[in-house]
């Protein structure tokens, strides 16, 4: 048998260790993968953020905002409670009006003993026959705490700002889901509320003797 010669046994054992070499191609590839990976990790945490600070840039301003009101009567003081969460759209509209004194001087234009008292700058959009109508049905129906007496609305209007009456309940309404929004409830007051309702009216459920609002005030606390 013929002997290898020490200098071959080294060539050999070099070219068995020496590893294969990765194209630069190769090293593109991995390089763009990885790039692409910590692109998409950026990404996802800004979004997380981004929604974070959205939800609670929100939950502060619902929380700044006034969720109380002492509205002023030429009968007495009516304070209520704002529902901001659950009619927010109704509150931001209300408080809104209230920087621009829209109630101050807003007369009671309707009052439908043992239903309603309403306040507004014109005529209300429903028709009075609606209103008493829907009165009679109110005992055959069935009454969530949103539609209890001396709740807080507005009638359901496209209208302009002068559209942006308010009603206050003197007995449960459950059956004018179609029609109201309701946003808020007396917390003081209800004796006011009912000296309102005991006024004379006409045939029209209109005052005799004017009545209405001389002011608002917001308040955060009670």
């Amino acid at each position: 048998m013929a002997r290898i010669k020490p200098q071959a046994l080294l060539n050999q054992s070099k070219k068995k260790k020496t590893p294969s070499r990765i194209s630069i191609s190769t090293i593109i590839v991995c390089n763009l993968v990885v790039a692409l990976v910590i692109l998409s990790l950026v990404t996802t945490y800004r979004n997380r953020s981004q929604r974070f600070d959205t939800n609670a840039a929100s939950e502060q301003k619902s929380y700044d905002l006034p969720g109380y009101a002492d509205i002023n009567t030429s009968k007495g003081l009516i304070t209520v409670e704002l529902f901001k969460e659950g009619s927010p759209e109704a509150v931001d509209k209300f408080l809104d009006l209230c920087q621009k004194d829209h109630f101050k001087g807003m007369p009671f234009h309707r009052v439908i003993k043992n239903y309603l008292v309403q306040a507004g700058h014109s005529p209300s959009s429903i028709p009075v026959e609606e209103w008493t109508a829907k009165g009679k049905l109110r005992g055959r129906l069935h009454t969530s705490p949103k539609h209890e007496a001396f709740m807080l609305g507005t009638p359901k209007t496209k209208g302009n700002n002068k559209d942006f009456d308010l009603l206050i309940t003197t007995a449960p309404i459950p059956d004018l889901n179609d029609q109201l929004i309701v946003f808020g409830r007396v917390l003081k007051g209800e004796d006011v509320v009912q000296e309102i309702e005991e006024v004379d009216t006409d045939e029209h459920y209109q005052p005799k003797s004017p009545i209405g609002i001389t002011g608002v005030v917001l308040k955060r606390e009670m």
